[in-house]
């Protein structure tokens, strides 16, 4: 049991935010187990998946849901009437639809689910609109939030020895950075498939021992400076870095960029270079990288990505078969494999469009209703969430912000939303602003 001296005030923060107790209920009683019991039966009331690896696709510059995910009626740009661009196909779900040109994933949609009622007020800025997905809050000047990558690297660090935890194939911004918690949180940023991280591999010349001599004087050095400096967080944060990189500098690591070591065929399935970074992002989580984000739109095939004002919706229709591509290859490869239920594929993008057309034939921003997805990761597959009406511009029923959504990705990777995380003023900081899991999506 703990007493009064125990109790500390993170304690009673932690547990009275956690279980919603009231301070009556605590200083009438002093009964301090009481609150830590409430607290853990909190905790056991948020639902746990069993996903072990979460890979976070990225579709820069914010992909319509009337394109993709969520179908209307057909629209027409030139009349400047509202609706969709493309025609509709049945999927696996019964009574969801698709865009025609996510035909791959059509039938293989009961192992997805789509968000369809995802939401947030950020319309006409890109930046805040991929920090708010990213980070699960509003930008503020006065505190920097980490990602949801940093959080799951955090709460449950790399899955396998001489790998990080996080790794980034997009853009290295503060966005999907650590934020308040730390580089040690941060990402390994990659820039091509065929080969690991330039600034970690070792020179030809310097052989294994010659490496491990020169590591160890270092190590020396900064074992005295650290033993005079215990306080100073930047270089405690560097000896860590350092510490990863010289792990990653060996042949193990750099064996994972190897994508001629996968069949032919199976290379080929995946498509374009957005596919082989699928592909290289399935052989991270192989090798025990837990989170991997993989931005799609680098390639610009349509001049614009995913932000198709006027005329570069006009090949919008590339964008969306390259997706559906690899995604689908992505999906059945990680079934074949048998990783599938263990690995918690997310679909992500800043905010979606409106199902009208601007004066070039474009589309604007949404905010307000717009499509994610998720796909294995253990969850219940092959339910569609939330409704929107006949143009996708409000939403009819289940809405989902998106601290539900991140709370939604820790619940699947066994984190709880409500557990707190503490800023350098050692205030707490819930992982989610408030966010509820979508519980149907969990046994």
């Amino acid at each position: 049991m703990l007493n009064s001296n125990q109790y500390t005030r993170r304690d009673f923060l932690s547990h009275a935010g956690a279980a919603g107790l009231t301070a009556s209920a605590l200083s009438v009683t002093g009964n301090y187990a009481s609150a830590k019991e409430a607290a853990a039966a909190a905790a056991e009331a948020m639902p746990k998946g069993k996903a072990e690896h979460c890979i976070f696709i990225w579709l820069g510059g914010g992909a319509g849901q009337v394109d993709t995910w969520d179908p209307k009626r057909k629209g027409d740009p030139q009349n400047k009437k509202p609706g969709s661009l493309y025609d509709s196909i049945d999927t696996a779900i019964p009574g969801t639809q698709v865009c025609q040109h996510l035909s791959r994933c059509a039938p293989i949609l009961d192992r997805f689910n789509l968000v369809r009622t995802v939401h947030h007020d950020v319309i006409d800025e890109h930046a805040a609109a991929t920090n708010r997905v990213h980070t699960g809050r509003e930008t503020t000047g006065t505190i920097v939030y980490p990602s949801v990558g940093s959080i799951v690297t955090k709460q449950r660090g790399a899955a396998g020895d001489g790998v990080p935890a996080y790794v980034l194939m997009g853009y290295p911004n503060v966005t999907r950075g650590p934020g308040f918690l730390g580089t040690q949180y941060g990402y390994l940023y990659l820039t091509e498939t065929k080969a690991g991280p330039k600034g970690i591999s070792r020179p030809k010349e310097y052989s294994t021992e010659r490496n491990q001599r020169r590591e160890k004087l270092l190590q020396s050095v900064r074992a005295g400076y650290l033993d005079r400096n215990r306080a100073d967080k930047l270089v405690n944060d560097y000896d860590a870095a350092v510490e990863q990189a010289q792990a990653m500098a060996g042949p193990e690591f750099a064996r994972i960029f190897e994508l001629d070591r996968e069949p032919a065929d199976l290379r080929n399935s995946y498509g374009s270079e957005f596919g082989q970074r699928c592909l290289l992002a399935r052989r991270l989580l192989e090798s025990g990288v837990r989170f991997v984000e993989v931005s799609h739109n680098l390639n610009f095939l349509n001049g614009a990505g995913w932000d198709v004002h006027f005329k570069t919706i006009e090949d919008q229709y590339k964008l969306i078969e390259e997706l559906d591509i690899a995604l689908s290859s992505l999906v059945k490869d990680l079934e074949a494999k048998k990783m599938l239920d263990k690995t918690l594929i997310v679909v992500g993008t800043e905010f979606g469009r409106p199902s009208g057309f601007d004066s070039g034939g474009g589309r604007a921003h949404q905010g307000k209703a717009f499509s994610m997805i998720f796909a294995g990761g253990g969850l219940n597959n092959g339910i569609t969430i939330g409704e929107t009406d006949e143009l996708c511009q409000n939403i009819v029923s289940r809405p989902v912000s998106i601290p539900d959504f991140h709370a939604t990705i820790h619940c699947a990777l066994g984190i709880n939303p409500h557990d707190e995380l503490y800023d350098p003023d050692n205030r707490p900081v819930p992982i989610t602003d408030g966010g509820e899991p979508i519980r149907e999506l969990f046994s």
